[in-house]
């Protein structure tokens, strides 16, 4: 949630908080399937309410 926050606005893309990938990865070296955790955390974030999903690849924070 942390990163995008750090977008600043409501509405982002999958492909901009893929953007983050490098950032994460160095993070968590072991974990060789960033983008795969990604997707998974804003499934996690839509379920508890803190973001909506949109359409493909768009989501909005509540």
């Amino acid at each position: 949630m942390r990163h995008i926050e750090s977008l600043a606005k409501k509405e982002f893309t999958l492909d901009e908080v893929y953007g983050f990938e490098k950032a994460l990865q160095s993070k968590h070296p072991g974990n060789r399937h960033i983008k795969d955790k990604i997707r998974q955390q804003l499934q996690i974030l839509r379920d508890r309410g803190y973001l909506e999903f949109m359409e493909r690849g768009k989501y909005r924070v509540i």
